[in-house]
């Protein structure tokens, strides 16, 4: 095991830069979550660390060994990759021992090893069934125990849950968040889905454009994100977003352009200030002192009914728990909560802290 350490690291494809000064620090068995859209950087920046792509500046520390020089085989980490590459022409057991042949290992060493993190993943029984015979999740078990039979000091995923239906998805989020608990190695993991984020990470690494837009725990995001775009891409349903102006009227206040007026709790900014409000789905409530909404789509799930509502001039999605008998074109009293909506600043989009 080792920690990480990110710093100014950026990665330019010849005038033009994808990654500007990312800065992250990785504990000792920590499992760090690389989270953002398509096109943010998270994956260059894993194969930076992996030595697949060269560093343009900045280093990268594993072990608080530089590693920007080394090749990908000197690094000791162990990546699994979103399509599994797996020869399909060897066995399972061939597949997770192959890159302790390569390094001439003893045969009872690989046999071993490849035994053991055959147990671990539950793959005792296929060690001698070709990738062609197996499902999707089995594919990536092998593929996740060809790294664990490396034993590196760090393990890198690549999206790793992309190409498996929604089910498996979940199953398999549970299993390598279960056999990081088991393994303790620092882990580092990229994807776009914030769901995956929010139920694997220690900490979590939220990325735009080729920059860090925060790091946190998943709840220290959800509850305080520091600006709007974090704060629109952690939580699903995503938050909902009112443009206008703070005011104190006896009571502080948020009035939107078009005069609908939303509850604030405690003063988070000066009177007249120009502002971003932001409520998620869930922290809507029903309430006789609520705004006027009309519902558009009921979308029912079970466990919860989803409401698109016109609610001033803009469309909204509330969430809630409890059973009601809603319909489109029935006419609703939405209220956020005070406590829980946030502000952030309407140029820069920064978080507003309550003062």
């Amino acid at each position: 095991m080792a920690s990480v350490a990110i710093r100014g690291v950026k990665k330019a494809f010849g005038p033009h830069y994808v990654i500007h000064g990312v800065d992250v620090e990785i504990a000792d068995g920590e499992f760090v979550v690389l989270v953002g859209p398509s096109g943010c950087g998270k994956s260059t920046l894993l194969r930076m660390i992996a030595g697949l792509e060269n560093i343009s500046a900045g280093e990268i520390r594993i072990a608080d060994r530089v590693v920007n020089a080394l090749p990908p085989k000197q690094r000791d980490v162990a990546m699994v990759f979103q399509n599994y590459a797996l020869y399909p022409h060897m066995t399972v057991a061939d597949n997770m021992g192959f890159s302790m042949r390569l390094r001439g290992a003893p045969a009872a060493e690989i046999v071993e090893r490849v035994d053991r993190a055959a147990d671990i993943l539950g793959l005792t029984p296929y060690l001698l069934r070709y990738p062609r015979q197996l499902s999707g999740g089995q594919r990536q078990r092998v593929a996740m125990g060809r790294a664990i039979v490396r034993d590196p000091k760090v393990f890198l995923f690549d999206e790793p849950l992309s190409n498996l239906d929604a089910k498996l998805r979940v199953q398999m989020r549970t299993e390598i968040k279960a056999l990081h608990q088991r393994l303790k190695t620092t882990t580092i993991y990229v994807t776009h889905d914030q769901i995956e984020a929010m139920t694997m990470a220690d900490k979590i690494v939220v990325m735009h454009d080729g920059r860090v837009e925060q790091i946190g725990t998943p709840l220290e995001l959800y509850d305080r994100p520091g600006n709007v775009f974090v704060a629109g891409f952690i939580g699903s349903p995503a938050m909902n977003f009112f443009n206008g102006t703070v005011r104190r009227n006896g009571a502080m206040e948020f009035q939107c352009a078009d005069g609908l007026k939303l509850p604030l709790g405690a003063p988070s900014a000066a009177d007249g200030k120009a502002a971003v409000y932001g409520v998620r789905p869930e922290h809507f409530t029903l309430a006789e002192d609520g705004a006027e909404a009309e519902i558009q789509v009921v979308e029912p799930t079970g466990s919860e009914t989803q409401l698109v509502a016109k609610l001033g001039g803009q469309n909204v999605l509330a969430v809630f728990r409890e059973r009601h008998a809603f319909k489109p074109g029935d006419t609703v009293r939405l209220k956020p909560d005070p406590r829980l909506v946030h502000l952030f600043d309407q140029t820069t989009g920064e978080r507003l802290a309550r003062q």
